[in-house]
């Protein structure tokens, strides 16, 4: 991942990072599989937390919108017959493939996976060049759609609400001047004009493309959106005493998933200077720490852990609330439909 909570970042998407599942101690605490418990990994990537919580005895729904992922995951389908099922979906979908009596957990491990920074022809790292894709789902509108369609001031304002790129005016102004004499198609096309306008300082921790690939990625696959619909998803899903873990690693991520456990904790509707205008009653309880994050020994095993952040809760039998996104204030960016090729 290339970000925290605290908004500092780290180099890994330029490079591949070996596959770990992060927090697995924490995850498995906070979801408390067992015989006889369903439980939906939305977030399947190389299977970590699916096998771990397969070795509970608890069977598995296990969601990945990308195709590699799927085909790569079904040894450990045959390996695990009848008891994991595996579905090519975007987790923002994962009620739809909830049973009618609900599930028990529900675990969310979000952005981008070690295997698809790992190959380059996926377009995720800077370090390997390839083409400019970045899409988890190997379709719609491409990272080379946006970088070369997008409006100026889209480019500035991706850049910048979803990467924290101080020099985004410079760099925006650099791309539209560079693909007016010629698209940019690979990684290295974007990555090698960044060095160029944003050289690295010797005090830099980052390459200076690491925050707008970020961002590109982001964008590209709705990440933030894809983010709150499935929170408001699993508390649909999730039967009374149901749990939902959710694993993030940038401060974008964090803050919606801190929103929605807010806001579903049941405080009282109104603002602090007012009288109470309604109770809410919670559709969730907090379990444990309202955050945890990874100890030094991990974070020196697993540098992605560094800055993964774990928060989670226990469904209550209150009625799940309306799918209400201004909750999260999500940015406010241009149309993914209207920048296809």
């Amino acid at each position: 991942m290339v970000a925290n909570s605290g908004g500092g970042l780290t180099d890994a998407d330029g490079g591949p990072v070996r596959h770990i599942p992060v927090l697995l101690a924490e995850v498995l605490e906070a979801l408390a599989p067992a015989p006889g418990k369903l439980i939906l990994d939305g977030t399947f990537g190389a299977g970590g937390y699916t096998s771990a919580i397969l070795a509970t005895g608890a069977d598995v729904i296990a969601l990945d919108r990308d195709p590699t992922a799927i085909a790569a995951g079904q040894a450990m389908v045959a390996a695990h017959a009848g008891h994991l099922t595996l579905i090519q979906s975007q987790f923002s979908q994962l009620a739809d493939h909830a049973p009618q009596g609900g599930l028990d957990g529900v675990v969310l491990d979000i952005g981008v996976s070690s295997m698809q920074l790992d190959e380059a022809e996926r377009g995720f790292s800077f370090s390997r060049n390839g083409p400019l894709d970045m899409r988890m789902s190997a379709s719609g509108v491409s990272a080379a759609d946006v970088v070369n369609r997008a409006k100026l001031a889209d480019l500035i304002r991706i850049f910048v609400l979803l990467g924290e790129e101080k020099q985004a005016p410079r760099i925006a102004h650099a791309i539209e001047k560079r693909r007016a004499e010629a698209p940019f198609v690979t990684t290295r096309d974007l990555a090698g004009l960044i060095e160029i306008v944003t050289p690295r300082k010797a005090k830099d921790k980052i390459h200076p493309a690491t925050r707008v690939f970020q961002a590109l990625r982001i964008f590209v696959n709705d990440e933030l959106g894809e983010l709150a619909q499935a929170l408001f998803a699993a508390e649909r899903a999730l039967k009374p005493g149901g749990r939902l873990v959710v694993v993030t690693f940038h401060s974008l991520e964090d803050r919606i998933v801190k929103k929605f456990f807010s806001d579903r904790s049941g405080r009282a509707g109104g603002s602090r200077h007012m009288p109470v205008v309604h109770e809410r009653l919670a559709t969730f309880d907090p379990i444990g720490k309202s955050m945890i994050s990874a100890g030094d020994a991990e974070a020196e095993i697993n540098p992605r852990a560094r800055s993964a952040k774990l928060r989670a809760g226990l469904r209550t039998g209150v009625q799940a609330e309306a799918a209400d996104l201004s909750i999260f204030d999500l940015p406010n960016l241009a149309s993914l439909g209207k920048l296809g090729g």
